[in-house]
């Protein structure tokens, strides 16, 4: 059975820090490229980064570049996304996901960025 569940979302200040995990099971995590999205209310799904299946390969939005940081650690099937210096319109709810289109993906966690 195919799982992917996000966690580390929450309620943070303008200008902290949150991290995200992803933990997958029941596929070739290792194989796949990870990606990370998100979308808010009333807006189209993004994508926010993308990190190669063996990790050495990352690309960002430009909205997150210089305050995201995306990572995954094969042997523990997890993928990550550190982000630091939140912004109000980084609320969104966040998805990781090994293929959108093929149901691989999570069920998300919701990061709300408020004073």
């Amino acid at each position: 059975q195919v799982q992917l569940v996000e966690s580390g979302g929450g309620l943070v200040q303008p200008g902290g820090s949150l991290r995200l995990s992803c933990a997958a099971s029941g596929f070739a995590f290792s194989t796949f490229p990870m990606t990370w999205y998100r979308q808010a209310p009333g807006k189209e799904r993004e994508l926010v980064a993308v990190v190669s299946s063996a990790g050495g390969s990352t690309n960002y939005a430009d909205s997150v570049k210089g305050r995201f940081a995306i990572s995954r650690d094969n042997a523990k099937n997890t993928v990550y996304l550190q982000m630091n210096s939140l912004k109000y319109e980084d609320t969104a709810v966040y998805y990781c996901s090994a293929d959108w289109l093929r149901g691989l993906r999570g069920q998300g966690t919701q990061v709300t960025v408020s004073s």
